[in-house]
């Protein structure tokens, strides 16, 4: 939890920097299919996004790569064995807390392959999950836009 404190100045500095991320575009070994989340936290609330997360100050990036991974997925993956997909910009009117200041970041994007049976999804991020093709992930009106930006 964090105190009144620690969220005024978290607030500041989303207010004034950008933040730095990894998404986690994974795709199931078997069907070809990807991971997306129903996000319950602000930004891109109430929609399908990939697994990720924000890189924390003085963590390099292998460990992010693997906390996120573990956090996200339930699994332990290493950064080296990801196919690097390239670094995006996200722009939100909003922020974790609600509304009145924009996010900005910084992601870092990488593609996994996983066989389904290894993940064990945890609920802290997403609500559900929903495997989909590439298909339908460009026809859904209920995935991120930001999420869509991958499969263009």
């Amino acid at each position: 939890m964090i105190g009144w404190l620690d969220e005024q100045v978290f607030s500041s500095g989303i207010a004034s920097l950008p933040l730095v991320s990894i998404d986690l575009i994974v795709r199931d070994k078997a069907s070809g299919q990807y991971l997306f989340g129903w996000r319950r936290n602000r930004p891109a609330a109430d929609h399908w996004f990939v697994p990720g997360g924000r890189v924390q100050k003085n963590e390099n990036l292998d460990d992010a790569f693997s906390r996120l991974s573990k956090t996200e997925l339930g699994v332990l993956l290493f950064r080296p064995n990801a196919c690097w997909f390239g670094v995006y910009e996200h722009f939100y009117d909003d922020f974790v807390f609600g509304e009145g200041v924009s996010t900005h970041y910084v992601v870092l994007a990488y593609e996994v392959i996983v066989n389904l049976a290894e993940l064990n999804l945890p609920a802290q991020q997403h609500s559900e999950y929903k495997w989909m093709a590439k298909d339908a992930i460009g026809e859904s009106d209920l995935v991120h836009r930001h999420s869509k930006d991958y499969f263009i």
